[in-house]
């Protein structure tokens, strides 16, 4: 009897031990990778820390640590790579300067532990006062797009199509207005909006200070405008990916054209002002629209921000570069440190002499594609950089670049300068006509309710 229960016993004892055994090997498993993943990540934050691309400068994801089960979901839906990572079982940002804010991680998170902000605690972004409808704290006037704080084209044409959506809710009150709405700006926003009203059979009309496409119109022609699937009103879902400039705009020619909508291209507006229930828009050229409710849907680089040196005004300066296939043997400089400097300094590069120059000491707002064919470009020596420089002097055949530490001045032959310094938010065109603006330090842009 002893010697059944001892038996018993030891059974017992072998598949009790067998089991916590297995559980002990995979739970020490799952810790061990889990301290590799952090330990990876955390090596990525140190690297972004001292490469200067570990702070956001735009729209970007904030984790709700608590919520977050670390599926993982968020890392594999963002097509930047390395924006976040885990640490310690929790995602986290890693390169956020790279961030370009379109919102993959928020939608594709399984417990909603995402939401999107814009600026920092100490970082502060003027944006407009917007409520969730797209309306101002003016009634009747709509801002969507890059002016409210959602940049990308995705994001804009979804702002546009809700804006128009709320306004035909909201419904039109007219007197002396023959319009239903004056749609300001024909880029992705205002595109999607103008085919909204179209959709709903309203009387509007869509101006655009430039010619077609806004801000998308400015770029290179090479470079990427989109990466994510989105919805096109009058026109159904576009899965284009790693777009370019030309296929985006033909898209949109196409279905505007398709659909009879006539865009007043190098119509810029001057003045929003109340006339009583209604607005009256007036244009530079002298045209007054009047209207139930307006759509500003402008960038918020609509003009150009100017260096304020010596010779800036002469015919060879530019602030946007449309056909470089067409510039060949020039001696170019380019002047800036983000994105559409540095991709406009690779193409043109392929056929001329270009010099950088960037006032900082590193490239840090910058996208990891574009910042590995700079290292390139560099090591190559194909663009000849020039950190920690200020441009001092532009004259007809040659430019003054001066160094920030040692304020020696080199002076450079030269034949075109192209400026890429950011822009300019039309704060005085908003207030005038009565929207509010306010700096938004660490501002939730995007929530799940």
């Amino acid at each position: 009897m002893d010697i059944l229960i001892t038996d018993l016993f030891i059974e017992k004892l072998i598949i009790y031990g067998s089991v916590f055994g297995l559980c002990i090997l995979v739970v020490s498993i799952y810790l061990l990778k889990q301290k590799k993943t952090t330990a990876k990540y955390k090596a990525k934050i140190a690297k972004a820390k001292e490469e200067g691309v570990f702070e956001p400068v735009s729209l970007h994801p904030v984790i709700d640590t608590t919520t977050c089960i670390k599926s993982g979901a968020c890392i594999e839906a963002c097509p930047e790579k390395d924006i976040l990572g885990i640490v310690n079982g929790r995602a986290t940002l890693v390169n956020a300067s790279n961030c370009v804010g379109h919102g993959a991680c928020f939608h594709a998170c399984p417990v909603e532990a995402i939401t999107l902000v814009i600026g920092t605690e100490k970082r502060g972004v003027d944006l407009p006062h917007v409520h969730q409808s797209y309306e101002t704290n003016v009634p009747g006037i709509y801002i969507a797009g890059e002016l409210g704080g959602m940049g990308l084209i995705k994001n804009s044409v979804e702002q546009g199509t809700s804006a128009i959506e709320n306004m035909v809710k909201e419904g039109f009150v007219k007197e002396k207005a023959e319009l239903d709405v004056v749609i300001i700006g024909a880029g992705p926003a205002g595109i999607a909006a103008s085919l909204t009203a179209k959709k709903h059979k309203l009387n509007f009309v869509t101006l655009e200070q430039d010619s077609l496409g806004g801000t998308v119109f400015t770029f290179p022609r090479a470079k990427v405008v989109m990466t994510n699937p989105m919805e096109l009103p009058l026109h159904g879902k576009v899965m284009l990916k790693d777009t370019n400039k030309k296929q985006l705009l033909d898209l949109w020619l196409t279905t505007l054209s398709k659909n009879e909508i006539k865009i007043k291209e190098y119509t810029k507006v001057e003045s929003i002002s109340n006339e009583g229930k209604e607005f009256k828009v007036l244009t530079a050229k002298g045209e007054v629209f009047y209207t139930s409710k307006v759509l500003i849907a402008i960038g918020r680089r609509g003009t150009p921000r100017k260096l304020n040196v010596t010779g800036e005004d002469l015919e060879k300066v530019a602030y946007r570069l449309l056909e470089p296939e067409n510039i060949s043997g020039k001696k170019v400089l380019v002047v800036g440190g983000g994105d559409s400097a540095i991709e406009s300094a690779l193409l043109l590069a392929e056929q001329n002499l270009v010099t950088l120059s960037y006032r900082s000491e590193q490239f840090s707002r910058i996208k990891p594609k574009n910042a590995e064919k700079m290292k390139a470009a560099m090591a190559n020596k194909s663009i000849d950089v020039l950190l920690n420089t200020q441009l001092s002097l532009i004259s007809e055949n040659e430019v003054h670049i001066k160094h920030n530490a040692s304020e020696e001045v080199v002076n450079l032959p030269n034949d075109l300068v192209y400026i890429f310094a950011g822009g300019e938010l039309p704060t005085q065109f908003l207030e005038k006509a009565g929207i509010q603006i306010s700096k938004r330090f660490g501002y939730t842009m995007k929530k799940h309710s």
